[in-house]
């Protein structure tokens, strides 16, 4: 199981970016494989002054025969203000002993971020690679906030498809994500399916495991009607 590699990432909302905040300023998914709830990520909503605060905090267990095969976990804050994505501080913990610990900030003329592969000096434009916010779709290179590195993305819309939430038909935007993969990477990146609804909310994101060929999906438990 060491080399089922589960890149969730964090998510988030801005509501002046025409992405709404969930009404109780938090989003709950569960993350399932095989048809079993192996974990949970849950990001949270706090605005002080001008500024949003967003933390995301994922947590995933597999288990075999009653023995701990897989954990992953991720906890992050992400700063935004005026529009602007401009401070993070995460850590990420694989289960394969890899230990990363993200942090960047806007100057006055750039992102200043490190990571596994140390200091980045980047557009002070980038955006978080954060499903989350529907944005990153037009985007052409992203931050990877698990390991602090950047990546190209390619998005390919798909016709709208009909998915159920909580026994709940919902029409949603489909899209077809694919990133760069990163030499230090344990694999290729996966290519990601997402769902939105029409006001802009993530709903379901899947991709399949290049390893061990099992589909991974994280799906929305708490969609306000």
């Amino acid at each position: 199981m060491k080399s089922f590699i589960v890149l969730i990432l964090s998510f988030i909302s801005f509501a002046s970016l025409g992405f709404p905040i969930p009404k109780d300023n938090i989003a709950t998914f569960d993350i399932i494989r095989k048809n079993k709830i192996i974990g949970s990520a849950e990001t949270s909503f706090s605005k002080s002054d001008e500024n949003l605060f967003v933390k995301t905090v994922i947590n995933i267990k597999v288990k075999v025969l009653f023995i701990s095969a897989y954990k992953f976990s991720q906890t992050s804050v992400e700063k935004w203000s005026n529009n602007e994505f401009i401070e993070f501080d995460g850590h990420t913990q694989f289960e394969d002993e890899r230990e990363y610990f993200i942090k960047g900030k806007d100057t006055e003329e750039d992102f200043v971020a490190t990571g596994m592969d140390g200091e980045l000096i980047l557009d002070k434009n980038i955006m978080p690679l954060n499903y989350w916010n529907k944005a990153i779709l037009n985007e052409k290179k992203v931050f990877d906030m698990q390991k602090g590195i950047v990546r190209e993305i390619t998005v390919k819309k798909q016709n709208d498809e009909i998915i159920q939430i909580n026994n709940k038909e919902i029409i949603s935007e489909k899209y077809i994500l694919n990133a760069s993969t990163n030499p230090k990477d344990k694999g290729p990146f996966p290519e990601y399916t997402l769902w939105y609804s029409k006001s802009g909310e993530l709903l379901k994101f899947k991709f399949i495991n290049w390893r061990d060929k099992k589909e991974v999906t994280t799906l929305r438990n708490n969609l306000n009607n």
